[in-house]
């Protein structure tokens, strides 16, 4: 069995196109490393930071994410999380971007947003409570059959969703977003 690595830095590394050879990752630091194509499968980020990172095509089959582990200035361009371990999962994005990932039916309670770019992200069937999106770009992202009860949208731009096809008791919108829970019906606001 592995030991775990633990309060590493990491920087500049090149996982690209690799297998990461620990199983556990413990208050590590990884800054402007490269994982484009790595596999982290069936790995474990305990309260693991990223900052400018590329995680493009990573594989993340069973990937657990746990105590917070913190994405910043992190390039995850359709990173499939909803393959990952949602056990006790807790991450936080700060300036990422994340268009085209996939959340799909993944339980992100309480996961904190801020300055990220979803492009056509995907969060059907996605658990969002309690969730904010603090001036995020949610150009085309899908929304359906997404609980997004007590999430916050207050600053969000782009969003369309559907109130219909979606949980939102006690989301938080501000006056200017109400147009996104309204966009399906063709309405014109002045």
């Amino acid at each position: 069995m592995n030991n775990p690595t633990v309060n590493q830095t990491f920087t500049d590394q090149d996982f690209s196109n690799k297998k990461l050879t620990s199983k556990e990752y413990d208050n590590c630091t990884f800054t402007n490393c490269n994982f484009t194509e790595a596999d982290i499968s069936v790995v474990t980020f305990l309260e693991c930071r990223f900052t400018d990172c590329n995680f493009t095509k990573v594989m993340m089959k069973q990937t657990a994410f746990r105590d917070e582990s913190v994405f910043e200035d992190c390039k995850l361009l359709g990173a499939n999380f909803s393959s990952c371990n949602d056990f006790m999962f807790s991450v936080a994005f700060k300036g990422c971007k994340l268009d085209y990932a996939s959340f799909y039916g993944f339980q992100l309670k309480n996961t904190r947003f801020v300055d990220c770019k979803l492009v056509e992200a995907d969060f059907t069937e996605a658990n969002l409570t309690g969730s904010s999106f603090e001036n995020c770009d949610l150009t085309n992202a899908v929304f359906k059959q997404t609980n997004a009860e007590k999430a916050d949208f207050t600053s969000a731009l782009n969003f369309d969703i559907d109130p219909a096809q979606n949980k939102l008791k006690q989301a938080k919108f501000s006056e200017t977003g109400l147009i996104g829970l309204l966009r399906k019906y063709d309405l014109v606001i002045k």
